[in-house]
């Protein structure tokens, strides 16, 4: 997929799709509500969940994290996980996100359910969730790894 924009330096998903569409808001600035409900998918088009919230940092004034839900397991309901914003590809074509992660990644991710929420502003929370899906912090500044 071609980008149309260069997430890694500010920490943004990628944008691919939608151009030329001038008609309204977006790609490039929309509603956080627009984008909640959208799926997530992986580079080879397989559903890996829901986007349930955006997740702002206010002090940094920076997206950080969209909230994925995934499907119940053994019928004790959604498993919830943060994916860091940079992880993320907005494809607008499709209106959904894809994410470069395999269906089984999501058995060992960092998860949470809907009662118990991590603190997630705690940095080495933060960290440890960033190093996992491959990407440097948001409020890094730095390149992807991937």
């Amino acid at each position: 997929m071609k980008s149309t924009q260069n997430a890694g330096t500010q920490g943004g998903a990628r944008i691919v799709g939608g151009k030329g569409d001038t008609s309204g808001p977006g790609p490039e600035v929309m509603a956080a509500d627009t984008l909640e409900g959208d799926k997530v998918v992986n580079t080879r088009g397989e559903d890996l969940g829901t986007i349930e919230d955006i997740m702002i940092d206010v002090q940094r004034g920076r997206v950080a994290y969209a909230v994925m839900s995934c499907g119940g397991f053994l019928g004790m309901g959604d498993k919830l996980f943060a994916i860091p914003w940079n992880a993320l590809t907005l494809d607008a074509n499709r209106h959904c996100f894809v994410l470069d992660a395999d269906q089984q990644r999501f058995e060992n991710a960092p998860g949470f359910d809907k009662d118990h929420w991590p603190s997630m502003a705690d940095n080495s929370w933060a960290s440890r969730v960033h190093d996992y899906y491959g990407v440097n912090p948001y409020w890094s500044d730095t390149q992807r790894l991937m």
